[in-house]
């Protein structure tokens, strides 16, 4: 008679409901064990749209439809052509927070510190995660990619550092790990979801929740100045009057990148801070 399988061996109950603790807890050890592995202290998230496509593919993408255009152009081509334009125009956002993210990058590896500072992070997929995960490699730098398993594939980019491409089931253990480690949070023009990460994180600081100072800076005015005004909701009381002081805005990777330096300088190196640098992978919350 063959040994009955011990109840962590066992995959038909570790991916049964009453294993569901299990599973959200592994999506919280494993990561902070590789966290530690790689001597990451802390990150700078950048959040946007997934759907922003890099310069040199939205030109290539533009001049193949023109040259189809040539043929067969009517009323369906005209939409495509203009939506193709927009995605041109667009491009300059991948290839500003590409930008961004090699100067951060560059900055940081200067840093004296036995380990990796102000890490560039993305959810891992294409678009402005991309792009931000490409700027810190092409900086020669660590850079994390947080994505999720959906029922449609998004698709691990290719810049992320190998042992740092993580890939979660529950959204909200992804969240978690995008609020754990950030020092400061860079949001791009974005959907839904980029919202729905920038609100959590402006939660997280309104109600105290984080016990460190963290920068959240809006990239891009012309775009958020249209879709986010929070003046309406301080003034039917809803948020206090200093809450929209918690947006921060840039236009430049230039001025991104100064205002970021200034604050994790002012906040995270100078005084030096003995409860983070003792603990590296490690970065409190409240409660």
């Amino acid at each position: 008679m063959g040994h009955t399988p011990l109840a962590y061996l066992h995959p038909e109950f570790l991916e049964s409901e009453e294993a569901r603790p299990i599973r959200i807890l592994a999506e919280y050890l494993e990561p902070l064990g590789r966290f530690k592995e790689q001597q990451i202290q802390d990150t700078v998230v950048f959040f946007g749209s997934a759907r922003v496509d890099s310069r040199e593919r939205a030109e290539r993408a533009l001049r193949t439809l023109r040259a189809r255009g040539a043929r067969d152009a009517d009323a369906a081509y005209e939409k495509e052509l203009s939506r193709t334009r927009k995605a041109l125009e667009w491009a300059r956002y991948y290839e500003e927070a590409r930008e961004l993210a090699r100067l951060l990058t560059s900055w940081s590896l200067t840093l004296e510190s036995p380990n990796h500072r102000f890490v560039v992070t993305s959810g891992g997929g294409p678009g402005i995660m991309e792009a931000a995960n490409r700027g810190a490699r092409e900086a020669g730098g660590k850079t994390i990619g947080l994505n999720i398993r959906l029922p449609f594939e998004q698709g691990l980019n290719p810049y992320v550092t190998e042992g740092l491409a993580f890939e979660f089931h529950y959204f909200f253990m992804r969240k978690f790990w995008f609020a754990y480690l950030a020092k400061a949070l860079v949001v791009f023009p974005g959907g839904f979801g980029t919202c729905d990460e920038l609100f959590e994180i402006l939660t997280l600081v309104q109600t105290d929740k984080l016990s460190k100072k963290i920068q959240v800076i809006l990239y891009g005015r012309e775009y958020w100045s249209q879709v986010l005004d929070l003046k309406p909701m301080a003034e039917w009381g809803a948020i206090a009057e200093q809450d929209i002081e918690l947006l921060d805005f840039a236009d430049t990777p230039g001025d991104a990148f100064a205002r970021l330096q200034a604050h994790l300088i002012e906040n995270h190196l100078e005084p030096a801070h003995p409860q983070e640098a003792a603990a590296p992978g490690i970065a409190k919350t409240r409660g």
